[in-house]
């Protein structure tokens, strides 16, 4: 395709000269800024008239020497450069047609080294940063910017221009946040707001065809988009960071759900409650046992990209201070806001006040736990007789066996008619008591 444009006005002419020849064709396209332009050879004519120009495509021989007025190379070959219509008149094509790839293949680079004037990055910069240590981005990317990436730092590799064969070290390929979508009975793919009905029984408002509920891609034309204004507007913004990071792993697609935003709401709420509710001047052994056994959760998961699980932990020690109903140290609350503060940063800051925190949270340090507080002091155990369950029995954590019969011995007293026959002890497991 050659389209010509006046070059007074290139910019507007160009649109309009796009947009009135893709108008006439009656079928689909692919988004023109990214697959359009790609190569030298599909290139805009200057001073030219509004319409296509029907050109052959010589062949181009072009120097890669550097010009000294900086010129791209493509400007030497002449021959190509100049183009002549059915009716006699020249043209010439516009010869700055690099694709946007050869940019976005090695943007990385110049990240390492943006303010060196004299080389696109210093030898001393590349070692020390390279590779990429990850790359994130979806499945198609291994036929698109991963694969010319790839294959651009390999070249360099060869030139010795940089000291790695490859650019990024670990690959992660996020899932997609579906939508639930309608399918009538020939196949197709209707409209959400063309249905009506509830859980197994969904209809065509229209005609009353049964449709058939399913999991799929958001789309416009299915109106089945979430637009993330609205939940911010009735939940708020970390309520829906929260709730996209909670969806499950990372990798996996999985179904935009709004029945489930309420529940990661109330967490943020309860969360605010047990702050609200003061401070102790001492700190609880179990809660200090559980919040450093969420801090090392927490952690662990982040460095996994485990983020649904993180969010659980998080869960999980809320729910014991709440149980609990004993307020956490100012210190307690300080550390917990910095683990909240990646999945809920504007809640975690108002928390991080209510400690008293002067210094920005996103400053502070990552908080360390104690291996000694990650194993419990005390344990409880079940307690059987006859392999029934009768009673639980709270136990020292490295309690002997003695130790552990005589506990049970105690939470079983009346529960016991006969003769003992035999004492079955599983250390830290059970006790079961035989009797006949």
């Amino acid at each position: 395709m050659v389209i010509a444009v006046d070059a007074d006005d290139r910019g507007n002419d160009c649109k309009v000269a796009l947009l009135s020849y893709l108008g006439r064709k009656n079928v689909g396209y692919i988004d023109w800024s990214e697959f359009g332009v790609k190569d030298a050879n599909e290139c805009i004519i200057k001073n030219g008239v509004d319409g296509l120009i029907d050109a052959e495509d010589p062949e181009c021989i072009i120097s890669w020497d550097d010009t000294e007025d900086g010129a791209p190379p493509l400007a030497r070959a002449e021959e190509w450069v100049k183009v002549v219509d059915s009716d006699g008149k020249v043209y010439e094509r516009e010869v700055n047609s690099m694709p946007q790839w050869a940019g976005s293949c090695w943007y990385f680079l110049r990240f390492l080294d943006p303010h060196n004037t004299g080389e696109a990055w210093s030898a001393e910069a590349e070692k020390y940063w390279m590779p990429v240590d990850l790359y994130v981005g979806g499945a198609e990317h291994a036929v698109l910017h991963l694969l010319y990436a790839r294959f651009w730092h390999k070249v360099l590799f060869d030139c010795g221009l940089v000291s790695t064969s490859e650019p990024f070290q670990k690959l992660v390929n996020q899932g997609m946040v579906q939508s639930f979508a309608y399918r009538n009975e020939r196949g197709i793919l209707v409209s959400i707001d063309e249905v009506e009905g509830d859980e197994g029984n969904y209809t065509l408002i229209e005609t009353g065809e049964k449709v058939e509920k399913l999991v799929a891609k958001m789309s416009k034309s299915l109106k089945n988009v979430i637009n993330p204004d609205d939940v911010c507007d009735e939940y708020g913004a970390d309520t829906l960071r929260l709730y996209e990071a909670f969806m499950g792993p990372l990798t996996t697609s999985a179904p935009w759900n709004p029945r489930d935003l309420p529940g990661v709401h109330r967490f943020l709420q309860r969360t605010w409650r047990v702050f609200d509710s003061g401070f102790a001047d001492a700190a609880c052994d179990d809660i200090e046992r559980g919040l450093h056994k969420c801090i090392k959760k927490v952690g662990d998961d982040l460095e996994a990209m485990a983020y649904n699980t993180a969010i659980a932990a998080m869960m999980e020690f809320i729910n014991l201070a709440t149980k609990s109903k004993i307020d956490l140290t100012v210190e307690q609350g300080q550390r917990f806001s910095v683990l909240l503060e990646p999945f809920a940063p504007h809640l975690a800051e108002e928390l991080y006040k209510l400690c008293d925190g002067s210094d920005a949270l996103a400053q502070l340090p990552w908080p360390s736990y104690d291996n000694k507080m990650l194993v419990a002091d005390t344990i409880e155990i079940p307690v059987q007789v006859n392999g029934k369950l009768k009673a639980k029995a709270v136990i020292a954590a490295d309690a002997d066996k003695d130790a552990q019969q005589e506990a049970a011995e105690l939470a079983i007293a009346g529960e016991i008619n006969g003769t003992v026959r035999k004492v079955i002890v599983i250390p830290g497991r059970m006790v079961n008591f035989v009797v006949s």
